[in-house]
């Protein structure tokens, strides 16, 4: 287990070279950041990347891990535990958590405000060097140990982990690291240097940045956490209770790499406890929250009520799921089609904001899209996520399961709906849904609008005729506008469809799923309800995070009040 830094913030951070916990940051020059993905390991039979896993594997399944709440460099356990199981055996604990009150929470906001102070001092040369000794610790060292608590944690299979806290994660510490160091090339037109000097600087906000992250990334965990802090921002870290082992361990990694206590601060807590104590604080900054629209419009409806209290008006950013689309053209590669829908459809269970929920197909392909997709259904191994033959597992916990399970029970109780695959589930060992496929004679069935986050996919089969009329029903449906996706080899279609569509998805694609965007090449986020589509993994993300300053040096003695005209 990796120590907390118990060193003062002045020894931790000094300009020249960055120490914490008995380790120096090597010298790392500006240039060398440059804009490369992370590759995805390949977790071959025989391969060294397997083998390191299934050691951590074994490692992390015989513990249950103690997590403290970590304010600073102060590790506080409250009489309020909780635990985190594995889904798939919800009989296993594998880590051991407490929950911040409001007392604690606000401690948190005290320490991270002084903190902030200082962290903001620190030059941008240093905070790369940090951000990518941490991208190097994940890659490498702690790599096996984040997919393996992400693995039995989240329920997610060898290549679900690997894409998510391995390849994401690494890429969001070092493109968002190239991001800040490309931008802050910029500086403003200085048209007489020798008299005028114009320069601009980023900033931290003054105060603290709340992250609020959810369970089924841990690279949107560490995203919402550390990208406010790159930017001179502290942070209080409000990790997801079902993603809390993954969370932990990225937290560790940074402090190794040498982000001082109290930049960022670890705080389980019940959600309304945590929202009601940062919306109340004067010295809240911003909020950086991925989950659900009910609790975001919760916070948004706080922060706009306090407004009068705060010191500044608090940055809001979230990102809120969706109600993402296929939609197939006549003219579309069916086999293009149906793997693509499977894929993203019922990949990590549906529990992606971007997973197809619903679907469009024509009457004419319909015969041959169906077949494709029941065949393709029933080839889908559902178990232990540490079984390399499993294509997914269990949903995240037992309210997952009762929700999506009741949109089965609802399919199969509506006239309007019949299930043609799948629509068993189980929760006696784990929490265990088949990827269950709807058809809808009804374009507007609930079915088909609200978001379920779960391994079910609704379709509506459309007339040939009516392509025009279907295209309408994508927008209107829902309040959503994440992602979508459009099948088709007509090209006069596909130009008319991306300005059809144009507001219906913040990522759009053409002739392929809906999912697995990647750091650096789709930018994420959507907008509608599905949030204020900051996109996350693009360039202007971290900057929404920076207070931009303008400075004006004068170089010469301004020695009259007069303009020349008023002489004349």
């Amino acid at each position: 287990m990796l120590s907390l830094c118990k060193q003062g913030f002045s020894q931790c951070i000094q300009r020249t070279a960055v120490r914490c916990l008995g380790s120096v940051v090597p010298e790392v020059k500006l240039e060398d950041f440059v804009a490369k993905n992370e590759p995805v390991l390949e977790y071959l039979k025989g391969s060294s990347e397997r083998a390191e896993l299934e050691k951590a594997l074994k490692e992390t399944a015989s513990n249950i891990e103690d997590v403290p709440i970590v304010i600073g460099d102060k590790e506080i356990r409250t009489k309020d535990v909780r635990y985190q199981v594995m889904p798939h055996n919800h009989k296993k604990k594998i880590a051991k958590f407490y929950y911040a009150d409001t007392k604690v929470v606000n401690q948190a906001i005290e320490v991270a405000t002084e903190t902030q102070k200082k962290w903001d001092r620190t030059p941008f040369s240093e905070r790369l060097k940090i951000w990518d000794k941490a991208a190097n610790l994940m890659a490498g060292k702690y790599r096996a140990k984040l997919n393996a608590a992400t693995m039995l944690g989240q329920a997610k299979t060898v290549i679900q982990a690997e894409i998510d806290s391995a390849a994401e994660l690494i890429d969001f510490f070092r493109l968002n690291a190239y991001f800040v160091k490309e931008a802050t090339k910029y500086q403003p037109i200085s048209e007489n240097p020798k008299v005028t000097k114009n320069s601009m600087r980023y900033r931290g906000i003054d105060g603290f940045v709340a992250a609020v992250s959810p369970f089924n990334f841990t690279a949107i965990g560490g995203n919402l956490a550390y990208t406010p802090a790159l930017m001179g921002n502290s942070v209080l870290w409000k990790p997801s209770d079902t993603a809390l082992l993954s969370n932990w361990v990225t937290f560790k990694i940074c402090l190794e790499a040498g982000i001082p206590p109290g930049v960022v601060n670890f705080v389980p807590a019940d959600g309304p406890v945590f929202g009601d104590a940062i919306t109340s604080s004067p010295v809240l900054a911003g909020i950086n929250f991925t989950g659900s629209v009910p609790t975001f419009a919760r916070l948004w409806k706080q922060v706009g009520q306090n407004i009068p209290i705060y010191k500044n008006f608090p940055r809001l950013i979230g990102e809120c799921g969706g109600k993402n689309y296929h939609f197939i053209h006549p003219t579309a590669d069916v086999e293009s089609v149906v793997n693509g829908t499977i894929r993203s459809a019922f990949e990590f269970c549906g529990q992606k904001c971007s997973a197809c929920s619903r679907m469009y197909v024509p009457e004419s392909l319909w015969p041959k899209v169906k077949e494709g997709l029941l065949a393709k259904r029933s080839q889908l191994k559902i178990g232990d996520p540490t079984d390399y033959t499993s294509f997914t597992s269990a949903v995240i916990d037992d309210k997952a399961f009762k929700r999506i399970s009741s949109y089965i029970e609802h399919a199969k109780s509506s006239p309007n709906l019949e299930i043609i695959g799948g629509g068993k589930y189980d929760d006696s060992t784990g929490y265990f849904i088949e990827p269950t496929i709807v058809q809808s004679k009804d374009p507007k069935d609930k079915i088909m609008k609200e978001e379920i986050f779960g391994p079910v996919l609704s379709i509506y089969v459309y007339p040939d005729s009516q392509v025009k009329q279907t295209l309408d029903l994508i927008g209107s449906t829902t309040e959503f506008a994440l992602t979508g996706a459009v099948f088709a080899k007509d090209e006069a279609f596909l130009r008319s469809a991306i300005e059809d569509l144009k507001m219906t998805a913040g990522n759009f694609y053409i002739n392929d799923k809906s999912t697995g965007s990647v750091v650096g090449q789709q930018p994420f986020g959507g907008a509608r309800m599905s949030g204020t589509n900051d996109k996350a993994g693009g360039p202007h993300y971290a900057l929404r995070w920076g207070n931009p300053q303008s400075v004006k040096e004068t170089f010469v003695p301004l020695s009259e009040i007069e303009y020349p005209y008023m002489r004349q």
